[in-house]
């Protein structure tokens, strides 16, 4: 989630049984992309897209944008991210009716979003696979799925560190089916546990709270670690990420077009 401002096996088969299962995919796993530490990169999801910043990775909207926006990207030597979240609904979403009152919880601290209740894998699989199937078949690289880490605040719902394992797997596996990249989204707690699991991580803030050095095992692992700092300037943070390896830029907090990268 952008930072707000100040069991078991049987589980498991049960969630796997009741996605949707994927249209083969070209990829291999040989083939998907597997973006390495250093890359520059643009965050962009509100405002006008600007294609045209020299950088080789693109992150935007899935439901926003369409495949040409893709494709024009890819045009220009672009990889190109599919945010969607997945751990939080959005009232704004086309898909917003397919979520029962049940699994949603507290709201998220951003407008028209509420946390999800990530137990309940019999009704998110479906949902989140068709997500991810809208990435795919707008040709998306990867996918960065948001609110990953309902379990450290305050949902409404029992969430634990296993139920978000869980989660969290589930979305990544179901993201590689489809021959996608995936990035773990904050969560630096269970990177331990999740490095496995996922192709690079999006960050945000690590340096304003002095949290950076979690996601070296990453970097350590090569893969990307994509950073933002919204409060910091570039002279506070850009000498210690540069030196850990990110791939840091500053933003504002409405992800527009604007940037200072490092």
């Amino acid at each position: 989630m952008r930072r707000l401002l100040p069991l078991l096996a049987g589980l498991l088969l049960l969630a796997t049984a009741c996605t949707a299962a994927p249209d083969p995919d070209p990829k291999t796993t040989a083939d998907r992309w597997r973006p390495a530490p250093g890359l520059t990169w643009q965050w962009q999801l509100s405002g006008t897209l600007d294609p045209a910043v020299d950088v080789p990775v693109y992150d935007i909207d899935g439901f926003d944008h369409p495949a040409s926006t893709v494709a024009d990207l890819h045009r220009r030597g672009r990889k190109v991210i599919c945010y969607v979240s997945t751990g939080a609904w959005e009232k704004f979403r086309p898909d917003a009716g397919s979520f029962p009152a049940a699994v949603l919880g507290r709201g998220n601290g951003w407008p028209g979003e509420r946390w999800l209740d990530v137990r309940r894998t019999d009704v998110l699989g479906p949902i989140m696979a068709k997500r991810l199937d809208m990435c795919r078949d707008k040709g998306f690289d990867a996918v960065e799925p948001d609110n990953m880490d309902g379990y450290r605040n305050r949902t409404g719902f029992p969430l634990t560190a296993a139920d978000q394992l869980r989660y969290n797997r589930l979305i990544a596996t179901m993201a590689h089916e489809r021959g996608l990249s995936v990035g773990l989204k904050n969560d630096l707690d269970q990177i331990p546990q999740l490095l496995p699991d996922f192709d690079f991580a999006v960050n945000e803030q690590c340096a304003e709270y002095e949290e950076c050095d979690a996601l070296v095992p990453f970097v350590t692992a090569g893969k990307a670690v994509f950073h933002v700092e919204y409060e910091l300037t570039t002279a506070q943070f850009c000498p210690q990420t540069r030196k850990l390896g990110l791939s840091s830029m500053r933003k504002r907090y409405e992800l527009d077009a604007w940037r200072q990268p490092c």
